[in-house]
């Protein structure tokens, strides 16, 4: 869908730009472009604000409110809006410092509580956030919880050696909190999608799938943070990636029942995509959406467990549960009657479906001979509505 946001009668250059489909237009004034010398101080950030106040930002911050009313975005998917925003009016390579203060200003004129610290050239961007982040800083103010949205532009702070402050900077709209949590993405142009061969052997058999899988869903999601697990595995397809796949796989399954094609289902995330633990590719933890694992070249046990869940989901929707033991990640399934080894959570019985590629190939009921004995943790239920 192409929806053109535009803010007529300011004066200024016009900016236009696409974002997830959308066009989206304002008129801004170069001349308004805050001054933002080098190197950072706090004397330059006191400036920038009062600058920010008495400028005409209203085309900017319009044209984002017409997109939050038309589209009701989550606040993830918001936010990489105001980003695309700072980027076209201060580009980031230019100076990074005040692209980081308009993310602030955008942000807080949208409405959500936000501040910056500062400790000598360093200039980290927080939000407040209820939910449990991981893997990114985050400080408290009070008793509320700020979560870093820039610390991956750094890569590796040492925060025993710098020693951050807050910047005492309010604007009244700023009182909102942010949530991590995506339930639907953007209905995305086709434009956006390319697709991609998959195939994986199974009972002596080859099956191929082309798959449409959005370019702009990796753009999205590259610095989504580590989140809960009951948020992760509920982040759904794309729609041209669901309806490339989903049908496909339940024809494919017709008449095959449950047994038979949660079975299918876990050959195919075992061997459809090459494993390589996180580390390996991103230097530390990273987890992948279900769209993600299907784009990736290589992929772990915790991003398979997610794209299996979503099939399962998608074409079954039956209960399950995430199982977290010591360096390892696996799905339970609830059976109309249990298959193989069997974990009892709140009186029922789950079988364990291995996603990921092992020594030797496990049947449903079946798990890691080296985890038999180990302690787990069920880090989330899913109960179908």
């Amino acid at each position: 869908m192409l929806c053109q946001l535009t803010v007529s009668g300011q004066r200024g250059d016009s900016h236009v730009f696409n974002f997830c489909g959308d066009t989206i237009r304002f008129q801004f004034d170069k001349t308004d472009l805050i001054n933002f010398p080098e190197p950072l101080s706090d004397t330059a950030l006191f400036d920038a604000y009062l600058q920010v106040k008495h400028a005409n930002y209203t085309a900017i911050t319009d044209a984002l409110q017409q997109y939050k009313q038309q589209h009701h975005p989550e606040d993830w998917l918001y936010y990489q809006l105001v980003r695309r925003t700072a980027q076209e009016i201060s580009p980031k390579e230019d100076n990074y410092h005040r692209y980081t203060f308009y993310k602030w200003f955008l942000m807080a004129k949208s409405g959500y509580d936000v501040m910056l610290n500062t400790s000598g050239s360093f200039l980290l961007f927080y939000i407040y956030s209820k939910e449990n982040i991981y893997n990114i800083p985050v400080r408290m103010k009070g008793d509320k919880q700020y979560v870093c949205l820039n610390y991956h532009d750094y890569r590796k702070i040492d925060f025993e050696k710098n020693r951050f402050a807050v910047f005492p900077l309010f604007l009244p709209e700023a009182t909102g909190n942010f949530s991590y949590k995506v339930t639907r993405l953007p209905d995305f142009t086709e434009n956006d999608y390319v697709e991609k061969d998959l195939q994986f052997d199974y009972n002596e058999n080859n099956y191929s799938f082309r798959v449409k899988l959005n370019t702009q869903v990796q753009k999205i999601f590259a610095n989504y943070p580590v989140v809960d697990y009951d948020s992760y595995f509920n982040i759904p397809l794309s729609k041209e990636t669901n309806s490339s796949l989903i049908p496909v796989l339940k024809k494919r399954l017709k008449g095959v029942g449950v047994k038979g094609g949660i079975e299918y289902l876990m050959n195919f995330t075992r061997y459809a995509f090459l494993f390589q633990p996180d580390s390996l590719v991103f230097g530390g933890e990273k987890r992948l959406t279900a769209e993600q694992t299907l784009f990736s070249e290589h992929s772990d046990c915790e991003d398979r467990a997610s794209l299996f869940f979503c099939l399962v989901k998608e074409i079954y929707n039956l209960p399950m549960l995430v199982l977290h033991y010591p360096k390892h990640v696996t799905i339970a399934v609830q059976f109309p009657k249990p298959v193989g080894r069997s974990i009892d959570y709140n009186g029922r019985k789950f079988s364990i479906c291995e996603p990921s590629p092992q020594k030797q190939d496990l049947a449903i009921g079946q798990i890691i001979p080296e985890l038999s004995k180990a302690p787990y943790e069920v880090v989330y239920a899913y109960t179908p509505y």
